[in-house]
């Protein structure tokens, strides 16, 4: 049955609305499938999961990119570095924080005596005048042994004597 007025110009911008239509749907398309396979590589190395997380965006389309976002790992693996370099900072810093073993005082690593109890906390080199341990036998710096090292007990004794 013939149409009582000609689709012609209206068949040619239906087309070209169709055309357009299905270039944006491509589009989006493949743009989520960049975007989950840039957001999978920074939130995990394994090789199986980023694939895997692609394929479900490739085969189910938004669905797939729902779940995709359900399951992928919370943290990005730039996040989860920052966070162990600041881990391992605070526990630097508090490995370097040092405390008189007697009156547990905070010290400066020079000090050759607490200035609290008069604890006496490190020696000094006689050939160098470099700070040594109390266990150490030899000096590091210049090579001269220093007299026995000294066992450090739990808790020693203030020196009897004032400092100068």
């Amino acid at each position: 049955m013939p149409l009582p007025f000609d689709l012609g110009p209206f068949a040619a911008i239906l087309q070209l609305f169709v055309a357009f239509f299905g270039a944006y749907v491509l589009a989006v398309w493949i743009s989520m499938i960049v975007w989950t396979f840039r957001d999978v590589r920074s939130r995990s190395r394994d090789l199986f999961a980023q694939l895997l997380s692609v394929m479900l965006v490739v085969i189910f389309n938004i669905p797939g990119m729902l779940l995709y976002y359900l399951l992928r790992p919370h943290e990005k693996l730039a996040d989860s570095y920052e966070r162990d370099l600041a881990e391992e900072a605070l526990l630097q810093d508090i490995e370097d924080k040092q405390a008189c073993p007697v009156c547990h005082q905070k010290i400066q690593s020079d000090f050759l005596f607490c200035p609290n109890c008069h604890t006496k906390l490190k020696r000094q080199c006689d050939n160098c005048h470099k700070i040594l341990s109390l266990r150490w036998t030899l000096c590091p710096f210049c090579g001269v042994g220093v007299s026995a090292a000294i066992p450090i007990p739990a808790s020693m004794p203030p020196v009897s004597q004032p400092l100068p």
